[in-house]
């Protein structure tokens, strides 16, 4: 295939503004993502990478997609997401699937978080040949990080891709980031047995047995923020906010069953697993003491907390190339996955986290040089280079 196949910058933020790609949990919003995998796959591919098309098993019209330009194992992988979340057109100044130039800034959904990346490593790799490479450069393209992280799930339990290091393309203002919280979404389901309320005897009411568990809740949270501290980030403890609840049908009815969904946002070093199991261990015997039954239910698997050491190769890199020290943020990435294949992973990328799932979503045009300019200096880094030891 030749270059011209490959459109400029502006003309390929328009491409992949314009194919719709949402993912969503409501089957109603959600989109398949092949046609932006397709997409990237052809333009890297037009670029003489090698490409690979994984779908996700179980999920019909989603896939990841591998680009590798250069052999080895070690090397670089530059890494995103292809889904965006919903959106309100209504509440746009322009339309969300168009892309827009004003003010100095591209709108569009998607514009920085984060298909915009994807546009800017291929300004920044176009001139690039596998001859020149010591170690590979691999672009990871991923599916539904939005929703249930099932592309980069998938990958892990694959142990794809491979590679030495990975930057995770987020908008990160173009700031390193070297931790984030994990986050788990849970819900308690309380099924106790209806009846007329002007006799309490002739039901079981679960909305009388959730106040103790709401208590417990609550002291598992005064527990964890005088257990766990980490000074780097702005809310510096866990968090498990105490997020909706349902429960009954009448006042005069005693209330058969009660549901109550909450999230808990986990510092490094803290397990959702082990937490998952200490939720039941508190909560079971108060909904058998107040004789309902007792379901606790992920609401999706969650994302486990993620750090990397202030010391490795790749912190190092990203402050001096960027002249700012890593930092710690409170959302959640893909970064656990990769690194849980045992690759030194960071999150920095173009664009500010603001403006992601907002009315007119943008990426400031003064953003784009510097992070093109910023991946080219890590390819120079860490793949034009012998692997490092």
């Amino acid at each position: 295939m030749s270059h011209a196949v490959v459109p400029d910058l502006t003309g390929r933020l328009r491409r992949l503004i314009s194919t719709c790609s949402i993912s969503s949990s409501l089957p109603e919003y959600d989109h398949s993502n092949l046609e932006v995998i397709v997409l990237l796959a052809e333009w890297f591919e037009a670029l003489g990478f090698a490409v690979e098309i994984l779908p996700v098993a179980g999920e019909p019209g989603k896939a990841n997609l591998i680009a590798t330009l250069g052999q080895g194992d070690g090397g670089l992988v530059l890494a995103g997401h292809t889904d965006t979340v919903p959106c309100n057109p209504d509440r746009w100044q322009s339309d969300p699937f168009t892309l827009s130039e004003r003010d100095n800034r591209f709108y569009g959904l998607g514009t920085c978080d984060m298909k915009g990346f994807f546009a800017l490593v291929i300004e920044a790799v176009q001139e690039l040949r596998a001859a020149d490479l010591q170690q590979p450069l691999i672009v990871l393209a991923t599916a539904d990080e939005e929703s249930s992280m099932c592309g980069a799930r998938a990958l892990a339990e694959q142990g794809q891709p491979k590679g030495r290091y990975a930057v995770v393309g987020e908008p990160t203002s173009l700031q390193p980031v070297r931790m984030h919280k994990g986050i788990m979404m849970e819900s308690v389901r309380l099924t106790g047995k209806a009846g007329h309320s002007s006799d309490p005897a002739l039901g079981v009411n679960a909305l009388d047995a959730m106040v103790p568990l709401l208590g417990e809740l609550q002291n598992l949270r005064a527990e964890l923020a005088q257990q766990y501290r980490n000074a780097h980030f702005a809310v510096q403890v866990p968090t498990l906010n105490l997020g909706c609840i349902h429960g009954g049908d009448n006042p005069n009815r005693i209330c058969g069953a009660c549901e109550l969904a909450f999230d808990l946002r986990t510092l490094p070093g803290m397990s959702n697993d082990d937490l998952r199991e200490e939720l039941r261990r508190r909560l079971a015997p108060l909904a058998e003491q107040h004789q309902v039954s007792f379901e606790l239910t992920p609401l999706f698997p969650g994302v486990e907390a993620f750090a990397s050491a202030e010391t490795s190769p790749l912190v190092e890199a990203a402050e001096r190339l960027t002249g700012q020290r890593s930092q710690a943020v409170n959302y959640a990435t893909e970064a656990p996955f990769l690194q849980a294949l045992g690759i030194d992973t960071i999150v920095l990328g173009p664009g500010s986290i603001d403006q992601a799932h907002q009315p007119d979503e943008y990426l400031a045009l003064d953003q784009i040089n510097p992070c093109v300019e910023l991946i080219r200096a890590l390819i120079r880094d860490f793949c034009l280079t012998a692997e490092r030891g």
